[in-house]
């Protein structure tokens, strides 16, 4: 439902309650049939990625999806330097029929990569090449989408680290990588080890999506809501994320606008030196869109505040969310195509057998 939210993912819960080797079932069809945006398929084993592309083609038919890409596989390299069949089956099961794959090397500077930045830049850009030249022998021209997921770790701990000085040089490195290399990118994200929305999950995340964004992500995963280094999702932080999602958002489709109507001639002509513009025909012409309003944020003064209930960001958050979940109304299907899903479903769970790991 939120605007500034494009595309969903695939793990938004893990359904715990039904046998690994199904529970790709159950979430993909939930992403088809609750929302009409993109969505990932499964990539944890290669039936689970074909079954994915599948449920694509009864959505969309066919022959509509020989020429199209409708469905991406998001994986990650078993970094270091590690080549595993889970990567291999899903470029096979995705890209053999034309649509996409993400891949990304996991590496934490210090575990799975070298301690220095520019190491583990070179290491990522390494594994991620060598899964493109792969895709592109299973399928030439196949989709395909350069990712880094390269964090900092506490040496003491051994805990992953976001929002560091050195992962965020890493983003604007690996942008000019991907660009150099005519790749789309995928890094970064709303990152932060804050276990609650706080300060410390504020500045995280702010540090690790401007970057993301100044680095030129053409894809960007946990956009919005994580939090604990990942394992948890806030409903709080996402609507909160999405919110300044919006923002970065205006900041890369609009930039700086320089036309006649931006420059304003007419408004200084029509104000005096000393005078205001809050009255003027081009402030009544473009106040509705001048500025970008965080629906979230609280801006007014004091007494405003109070009277308003003095709520603080995480009160307002837990307001909105709530707010759009009573207000959600699935997207329409026709009748037809959901009833094929869900009996691809179905089919699909009584040949595979129940295993828990």
């Amino acid at each position: 439902m939120h605007p500034n939210l494009h595309h969903t993912g695939l793990v938004i819960c893990e359904p715990c309650d039904v046998p690994v080797s199904k529970r790709h079932l159950d979430m993909v069809l939930a992403h088809m049939t609750l929302s009409d945006k993109p969505h990932l398929g499964a990539i944890t084993e290669g039936s689970r990625a074909k079954d994915s592309v599948d449920m694509a083609e009864i959505v969309f038919g066919a022959e509509v999806l020989k020429g199209n890409c409708f469905i991406l596989g998001n994986v990650n390299t078993n970094s270091p330097l590690l080549v595993d069949k889970v990567v291999t089956e899903a470029i096979r099961a995705y890209c053999g029929r034309g649509q996409g794959i993400i891949v990304v090397p996991f590496i934490l500077s210090g575990a799975m990569g070298p301690v220095s930045t520019a190491a583990s830049v070179t290491q990522a850009m390494a594994e991620a090449l060598m899964f493109c030249a792969y895709a592109q022998m299973v399928r030439p021209g196949a989709p395909f989408v350069l990712g880094n997921f390269l964090s900092s770790m506490s040496l003491k701990s051994g805990a992953p680290t976001f929002g560091m000085p050195e992962p965020v040089i890493s983003n604007y490195a690996i942008g000019q990588m991907a660009r150099r290399a005519g790749l789309p990118l995928r890094c970064g994200g709303s990152l932060t080890a804050s276990k609650i929305e706080d300060a410390q999950a504020a500045y995280e995340r702010a540090d690790s999506m401007h970057s993301t964004m100044l680095a030129g992500a053409n894809f960007v995963l946990h956009a919005a809501g994580w939090l604990q280094g990942g394992l948890c999702t806030g409903f709080e932080k996402l609507v909160m994320d999405a919110d300044r999602l919006g923002g970065y958002q205006k900041v890369l489709t609009q930039g700086l606008d320089v036309s006649d109507e931006a420059m304003a001639r007419d408004a200084y002509g029509e104000v005096a030196p000393g005078g205001h513009f809050l009255g003027s025909a081009h402030t009544m012409r473009n106040y509705q869109t001048a500025f970008y309003e965080p629906a979230l944020s609280d801006s007014e003064n004091v007494e405003s505040w109070e009277d308003g209930g003095g709520t603080d960001m995480r009160e307002r958050a837990h307001a909105r969310w709530t707010q759009m979940l009573r207000e959600y109304h699935s997207p329409p299907m026709e009748d037809a195509t959901r009833e094929a899903l869900e009996a691809f479903v179905v089919k699909r769970k009584e040949e595979l057998p129940d295993a828990w790991y």
